[in-house]
């Protein structure tokens, strides 16, 4: 790989002359996003390559909510940029995706999610990066918005000239949001797979890499901004079971078909494995009816047989390699049981025999319950057991193990939320060494959340006798509490722990809140105390940045209770040892 040391940004003085062809085709499948619409195609259009250099292909896949009214009003506004297509709905971003490039005449094609934007130099740098280089795809830095999960691995070694497909993080950021040189495209013919109704950007992009003479990495600016929907519908979050079991099955025989088998395919595989076939065996599986688990389950166990070599699942993380070794061994029953342990009762006790180590999970085959190969893996699994605030800067996680000897085998533990180490240690009201306090900085999530906002993940990551490991920290049987708002320069976030309700990871989630938002929610709050009252409500911000509301609602510690334990008001008794508290927003 060639990393390339200087922060590279091209010129904006000096354009070309307008030609026929532009540089760049911006193409935007668009479905029901009103609301997010008009900033996307207001960053595109402030792009500083200029609007003689590009083109916006928007598709309008059978929206109802008038996104295509809205196509129609900027197209007559932008003559000669922006082109709009109307078509019957078709069920998934394939056919939009497709429809688009047949439209675009650019030099090259980017994709973007009708609900996300763009920074304002993004393709004026990717499309300079490409020329310059002679990439013929270049990913640029992609940061959440709302909270809004990414994968962000890729950017770490900054802006990179040559990436491998399969010697990097690359595998996990392959969405289609990147700049696709428009020959390497046709000279493969690439188009997205119709019969796949959710994941079908992967095939794409992975042909597209896998051909590539050259993949660059920009990571020096904020080139897409992926926003999590407020409403939370994105296509890909609720889209049916038999929809992913289809789409995930056709992804890995496209995989198959690709990449002939390896190390190289296992590179890729890796993450198909480690996400969307784990995902489907995740703590949602026990919501499912018993025919939706039987399909699931059979379906999970013959990819696993089919695709995931030795070397392969010895390089999954914990959680997926005894997820899926669950499926392998056993039934739907024996499944269940080690979701219902993860999810209600927590890190099971590990089980000895002669010198191999098991996951106690009750009635669990022994043929995959073994982990003496991956030990340093199996202590990082922590249980939340608290999450409190310190004060107004500091909030703190306090996590358990199961293990008699974990302060002498573990070795030094840390624990991260996103990118931001917390300052752990032992806590001194347990004498066995196995609980552990770890305080993560407000201002610190705040600024790596920046603007937009982003969700933080918590993971342990040990280095002892065993050595290393890390796996995710989980929460059972926590409900998640209101965030907690506080200011961040002139912002207003939201700042709350939650639980993935995928895979029962703790999550320090911070998310901006408008002003809108908020006066919105006290008004309806106010205006219902008031007709009790007879007052309305006052809020100020006060001195650290926290809301302060009279009247209608009050910024406060509240508990993020374990689901099984009841609500206890102020006075009415001491909180049961360990009950995790978080904080709340009463609006």
């Amino acid at each position: 790989m060639a990393a390339e040391e200087a922060t590279h940004r091209p010129p904006t003085t000096h354009r070309p002359a307008a030609t026929s062809r532009p540089d760049v085709s911006v193409v935007v499948p668009v479905y029901n996003t009103l609301r997010y619409l008009r900033s996307c195609l207001d960053s595109v259009l402030r792009q500083t390559i200029g609007p003689d250099r590009m083109e916006i292909v928007a598709v309008d896949d059978g929206s109802t909510d008038g996104s295509g009214r809205l196509l129609d009003r900027y197209t007559a506004k932008h003559p000669g940029t922006v082109r709009v297509v109307h078509q019957a709905n078709s069920g998934g971003p394939a056919a939009p995706c497709n429809r688009g490039l047949d439209l675009a005449t650019g030099r090259y094609v980017f994709f973007l999610g009708s609900d996300d934007r763009l920074g304002p130099e993004a393709l004026e740098r990717m499309v300079a990066a490409a020329d310059r280089y002679g990439s013929d795809v270049v990913l640029g830095k992609v940061v959440g918005v709302n909270g809004r999960h990414v994968f962000s691995d890729v950017f770490a070694d900054g802006n990179v000239v040559d990436v491998s497909l399969f010697d990097s993080a690359l595998p996990w950021s392959l969405a289609n949001t990147k700049l696709f040189r428009r020959d390497l495209v046709d000279r493969l013919g690439l188009r997205f797979p119709e019969d796949m109704p959710v994941l079908s950007d992967q095939p794409f992009t992975l042909t597209a890499c896998y051909h590539a003479r050259r993949i660059s990495v920009l990571a020096d600016h904020d080139y897409y901004h992926a926003v999590r929907r407020l409403d939370a519908r994105n296509i890909t979050y609720h889209s049916r079971i038999e929809q992913r079991l289809v789409s995930v099955e056709r992804l890995f025989a496209y995989v198959a078909d690709l990449i002939p088998a390896g190390a190289r395919r296992d590179a890729v595989l890796r993450r198909h494995v480690g996400l969307e076939l784990a995902n489907l065996v995740g703590d949602d599986f026990r919501h499912l009816d018993r025919a939706a688990q039987e399909r699931v389950h059979a379906t999970v166990a013959q990819l696993v047989r089919r695709h995931v070599t030795d070397s392969l699942r010895d390089r999954l993380g914990i959680e997926a390699r005894l997820r899926l070794g669950a499926v392998t061994a056993g039934g739907v029953d024996d499944l269940l049981a080690v979701i219902e342990q993860d999810c209600g009762r927590g890190v099971p006790a590990t089980v000895f025999a002669g010198d191999r180590w098991h996951a106690g999970y009750p009635g669990a085959p022994a043929p995959w319950t073994d982990v003496t190969d991956v030990r340093a893996d199996w202590l990082a699994r922590l249980d939340t057991v608290d999450v409190s605030w310190a004060d107004g800067h500091t909030l703190t996680v306090t996590t358990r193990s199961p293990y008699p000897r974990f302060a002498t085998e573990a070795g030094p533990v840390r624990m991260l939320a996103g990118p931001v180490v917390g300052a752990t240690r032992m806590d001194a009201g347990d004498p066995t060494g196995r609980t552990l306090r770890t305080d993560f900085a407000l201002d610190r999530l705040l600024a790596a959340g920046s603007a937009s906002g982003q969700r933080h993940p918590v993971r342990a990551e040990v280095d002892g006798g065993h050595g290393r490991g890390g796996a995710a920290v989980r929460a059972p049987r926590l409900a998640a509490g209101r965030p907690r708002l506080l200011r961040h320069g002139a912002r207003l976030y939201g700042v709350a722990a939650t639980v993935d309700p995928r895979n029962g990871q703790l999550v320090l989630s911070v998310v901006p809140v408008t002003v809108a938002q908020l006066v919105g929610r006290l008004r309806r709050r106010g205006a219902a105390r008031a007709q009790v009252s007879g007052r309305g409500p006052e809020g100020r911000l006060g001195r650290h940045g926290h809301l302060e509301v009279r009247g209608a609602a009050q910024v406060q510690p509240g508990p993020l209770r374990r689901a099984d334990q009841p609500h206890h008001h102020s006075g009415a008794g001491r909180a049961a040892p360990y009950q995790a508290r978080g904080v709340r927003v009463d609006v």
